[in-house]
């Protein structure tokens, strides 16, 4: 059963296939994504990796969690399930109201 991992505190610098390179110290990557600004198109500075199974995602957590790569110290966690989040803006409103004037 594949196993999802969140990477944190990325350097704009790495690049998906120096990220799938690392992790596949571990064992076999099923896919590697840095998440991209869409206005920007630069890093975010997060992704996921996607490992083959749960004991290779458990050694690059534990291998890679605080390890120093391009100057930042990762973090490396078990990805959790996106949550489901409201699309748009709140409620707009326009304000005052409660005092007549005349």
């Amino acid at each position: 059963m594949q196993a999802k991992l969140y990477v944190g505190n990325l350097s704009f610098n790495t690049t998906e296939s120096s990220l799938r390179e690392l992790f596949e110290q571990c064992g076999t990557v099923t896919s590697c994504t840095i998440i991209m600004d869409k206005f920007t198109g630069k890093s975010r500075g997060f992704g996921f990796v996607e490992m083959a199974n749960a004991a290779d995602a458990s050694k690059a957590i534990t291998q890679f969690h605080g390890k120093d790569v391009d100057g930042r110290a990762l973090t490396v966690n078990e990805a959790k399930p996106r949550e489901d989040r409201p699309r748009g803006g709140g409620g707009g409103g326009y304000g005052g109201g409660g005092r007549d004037r005349y």
